[in-house]
């Protein structure tokens, strides 16, 4: 598909970009007055829908008003999803101890410190991983079919991952009988990052949405590969079975079960089924 419009995209990018720094800079100015930087990750999912929504503003009178409108309203309900679910879960709760720790090793200004090494690199990546919602809009011509099929099921697939997933942690520690227990139930029978996985599929899938455009897919690549790199090898799965592993019955846990995509857990050594 030829045509992109690649000087109107081009400004898009620097609209995208004033819309995410200008999230994490109230982010920031509100994280000061309450002293509780956690909240930059209630922003993440913000940001994503103040980019989608600054660009369908943007780009009228460019691309399909169908996609245009279908991955606006796909960011948004997984970004503002997301969001509710973080504040719910830090709501009463100080500063998260990764933050904690990071500020901690701050060489001046633990404030202006976390701005430089949390808000600002949160909107960069905001910005990048975004690319498949911005250029999508741009793309001429209305989607076809497969595109169309494929992108919003595999979204549905991360979303529906990352709700469920969510929902079941949380009646499991709401149960004071589960206290110092790992969560390895429902999904996270399946996969120890059920809500990884979901964010995974979630980004693969708004990228499939642009896959008819080779401008725009060849724009967009780097979303879902940054994304994925993040989950898997970076801050999200890494860093949080680090903060696991010593946990009681972790070791087990990981034995049997998928570390990323989804699978049947194994059977125990000299078991015949599982447990």
């Amino acid at each position: 598909m030829s045509g992109f419009p690649w000087s109107a995209f081009a400004l898009n990018l620097a609209w995208a970009a004033a819309a995410a720094l200008a999230v994490m800079l109230v982010t920031f100015v509100v994280a000061v007055r309450t002293g509780v930087h956690r909240i930059v990750d209630v922003a993440w999912g913000i940001a994503f829908t103040a980019v989608a929504v600054v660009t369908l503003a943007a780009s009228a009178g460019h691309g399909d008003v169908v996609r245009r409108l279908l991955v606006t309203v796909l960011t948004a309900v997984w970004g503002l999803r997301l969001a509710a679910h973080i504040a719910r879960r830090g709501r009463g709760h100080g500063e998260d101890p990764r933050y904690e720790a990071l500020l901690d090793r701050a060489p001046g200004g633990r404030n202006a410190y976390a701005f430089r090494v949390v808000y600002l690199l949160q909107g960069a990546l905001v910005w990048l991983v975004s690319l498949p919602v911005q250029a999508a809009q741009y793309v001429p011509g209305p989607p076809s079919a497969p595109v169309l099929a494929a992108g919003t099921a595999l979204w549905a697939v991360g979303v529906g991952f990352e709700a469920v997933g969510d929902a079941q942690l949380a009646r499991f520690r709401a149960d004071p009988a589960n206290r110092g227990r790992i969560m390895d139930r429902g999904l996270w029978a399946w996969t120890r990052h059920p809500n990884y996985f979901g964010d995974f599929c979630v980004w693969w899938g708004l990228f499939l949405l642009v896959c008819d455009s080779p401008a725009a897919a060849t724009v967009s690549l780097v979303s879902p590969l940054v994304m994925s790199a993040l989950l898997i090898r970076g801050s999200g799965k890494r860093l949080l079975e680090r903060h696991m592993a010593d946990r009681p019955g972790y070791a087990e846990y990981t034995a049997r079960t998928s570390g990323f995509f989804p699978r049947p857990p194994r059977r125990p050594a000299g078991r015949g089924s599982c447990p």
